[in-house]
């Protein structure tokens, strides 16, 4: 699964954009946006789903990668 995760998040984005966005996504609300402000990412969405570059290129997170998920069954 966190293979797969980490796959769509390189597929999807630009290098600087991705690492933008993966850290803010790991981080606290504070640092999250110091560092989407830093890489000059604009966040359209509170939850960080629909973002902008400075060129006004759209990158669109699937929620999934913003969050563990809870609707999966662990094998015993």
């Amino acid at each position: 699964m966190k293979r797969k995760l980490a796959e769509d998040w390189m597929i999807s984005f630009l290098p600087e954009i991705w690492d933008a966005l993966r850290a803010a996504a790991e981080a606290d609300l504070t640092l999250a946006q110091a560092i989407v402000d830093s890489a000059g990412v604009i966040v359209q969405s509170a939850d960080l789903t629909t973002c902008y570059d400075e060129r006004g290129a759209k990158y669109e997170l699937p929620k999934y990668v913003l969050c563990e998920p809870t609707n999966l069954v662990r094998d015993s």
